[in-house]
């Protein structure tokens, strides 16, 4: 083989190639030409390296294969452009997919407390039993209102965050079992409902009000997301459609506990507006701004940045680089 003449044959050829890997998007044809001369390439250096060794043309050749190569299976991302495609696309477009179930959560959440609410305070045998007059009387003159003061903002934050985090995880992740998530809602909502329902019987419903909403708002809608995303995982496992259950609850698991890592960010908020926030001296409507404030930003970040990041192709779950390439399913 002349080394020469073989270069200034396959020369032009492997420019080519160069030049279709260092593009950053590239047409289907040009994908199919891409490996055609990846292909054609490779045969070239192994004729060089077969005949001639080790030489420059074979190191350059050598150079665009590689550069090729990553072009055609991927590299990973680095940290920070990990973290990146988290926060603009991965999570919002998770978040988006379970935004019409969190609604109507959230509608039923808020009818089972204002049920509860109205039929225990309507009924003064079921508050007497409750707890004796005198302990109740307590609790909604100075308890419920001491609960936000009692103890350092930073130590009652970090508390309730914490706490919140892991019921809002647990959620998730146990939302495969179908009655985690319901209990979890059903559970807070009677208790929301029973303390309400205290606050009203001695006449101290404005206290409950304002003490709740300021970071309830973005509280309950973090526990109103935790509980869509276990549902999806269980309903993943009941229609599964033409994939394997397996698969199918895969797919759901690993698309949706992405909510669970956004979930601890977005409590740790609400947990500060909890801490430094709720327990203040602030007129109303101040404390009030700043709960609303802080759930305006989640819901937008959940239905705006969502959508954007679903109309790009997102779907909330890993890479193809990062799970491999999907198995196709007919139907």
């Amino acid at each position: 083989m002349d080394l020469d003449a073989l270069t200034a044959a396959r020369a032009p050829e492997w420019a080519r190639l160069d030049e279709l890997s260092r593009r950053r998007r590239l047409t289907g044809p040009e994908v199919d030409e891409l490996v055609a001369r990846y292909q054609a390439a490779s045969a070239d250096l192994a004729d060089i390296k077969t005949t001639a060794g080790r030489t420059p043309q074979g190191d350059h050749v050598s150079a665009i294969l590689s550069r090729a190569r990553l072009r055609l299976t991927g590299t990973p991302d680095g940290a920070l452009r990990a973290l990146a495609r988290f926060l603009v696309r991965q999570l919002p477009a998770a978040l988006h997919r379970v935004r019409w179930t969190t609604l109507g959560i959230a509608v039923v959440f808020v009818g089972v407390v204002a049920l509860v609410a109205s039929w225990v305070s309507r009924d003064p045998a079921l508050v007497a039993s409750l707890g004796p007059a005198a302990q109740l009387e307590h609790y909604a003159d100075e308890q419920f209102a001491g609960y936000y003061t009692e103890n350092p903002a930073a130590v009652f934050a970090g508390t309730v965050w914490t706490n919140n985090a892991w019921i809002a995880a647990q959620c998730v992740l146990f939302g495969v079992t179908g009655i985690f998530p319901a209990y979890v809602l059903v559970q807070n909502a009677v208790s929301l409902g029973i303390a309400a329902a205290v606050m009203f019987a001695f006449d101290r419903g404005d206290v409950f009000v304002l003490y709740i909403l300021p970071h309830g708002l973005l509280e309950m809608t973090c526990i109103f997301v935790a509980g869509a995303a276990g549902f999806h995982i269980f309903w993943a496992l009941v229609a599964p459609g033409p994939r394997t259950r397996s698969a199918a609850l895969a797919d759901a698991g690993l698309s949706l506990a992405t909510i669970a890592v956004g979930l601890v960010l977005a409590l740790a908020l609400a947990g500060a507006v909890e801490g430094f926030v709720t327990g203040q001296p602030w007129p109303w409507w101040v404390k009030i701004g700043i709960g609303a404030a802080a759930l305006a930003v989640f819901l937008s970040y959940m239905l705006v940045q969502g959508r954007r990041a679903v109309r790009a192709g997102e779907t909330g779950g890993l890479t193809e680089y990062e799970a491999g390439t999907a198995r196709l399913v007919a139907g």
